[in-house]
């Protein structure tokens, strides 16, 4: 079954305190979201790859493909104000036909071969797959009435990619977008599929802060 990769990035690197979006900034001697777009290609290598990009970022994308000689194979389209629109901008570029889909966040370069592997593999038998991590801390749930201790064995901590069969992927985006929709698993089980979680793995982290950018380029390294 044919399979694809959407790559969602639209960060401004606000979090970052930097100027530069942080999916532009280079660690180990590449742009964040090249590392993240080889690590997808080097995992299925006969997956189309479709990265959303803001339309203002577009150039700055192009300019670094030529100063990097960049040439992994990935189709660049324009992505929208939210992670729901850019989403729902790239599948119109995929066929109406049987197929896979992940879709990852940019700012994930770390995410396992084995995790990406098994995605799709989940997928095709289950419809969806989302990889999930234990929750390591102590956590409470505050509201307005105060604060009370949760048993942290009935949470995880979601990651990406979140990868579905295209029977379950077209027709949950068919919906307007909701508030709710947090990620593209919120969004399919917001149409009425049920979830299929899997285990990814704890490096996968979504580089979104300085503290963030010095713990994946150590793990890079």
């Amino acid at each position: 079954m044919k399979k694809y990769s959407i790559i969602v990035a639209g960060g401004k690197g606000t979090r970052m305190q930097s100027s530069t979006p942080k999916q532009f900034l280079i660690v180990n001697g590449l742009p964040i979201l090249m590392h993240t777009i080889n690590k997808f290609f080097n995992a299925e290598s006969d997956n189309h790859i479709i990265l959303a990009l803001p339309k203002d970022q577009i150039g700055t994308w192009k300019a670094l493909i030529k100063e990097y000689n960049f040439s992994t194979p990935h189709q660049v389209i324009t992505g929208g104000d939210t992670r729901f629109q850019s989403v729902d901008n790239a599948i119109q570029y995929i066929p109406n036909q049987e197929c896979l889909i992940a879709i990852h966040d940019g700012v994930r370069p770390l995410v396992a071969t084995s995790v990406i592997q098994r995605s799709f593999k989940e997928a095709l038998e289950h419809g969806s797959a989302i990889p999930t991590v234990a929750v390591k801390e102590s956590i409470r749930e505050v509201t307005p009435m105060g604060n009370k201790a949760m048993n942290r064995d009935e949470f995880v901590l979601v990651q990406t990619p979140q990868t579905f069969r295209s029977d379950v992927l077209f027709p949950a985006f068919e919906n307007a977008y909701n508030s709710s929709f947090t990620d593209d698993a919120s969004v399919a089980e917001f149409a009425g599929f049920k979830m299929h979680l899997f285990e990814g793995n704890n490096e996968n982290i979504k580089i979104t802060t300085p503290e963030d950018l010095k713990i994946g380029a150590t793990l890079l390294a």
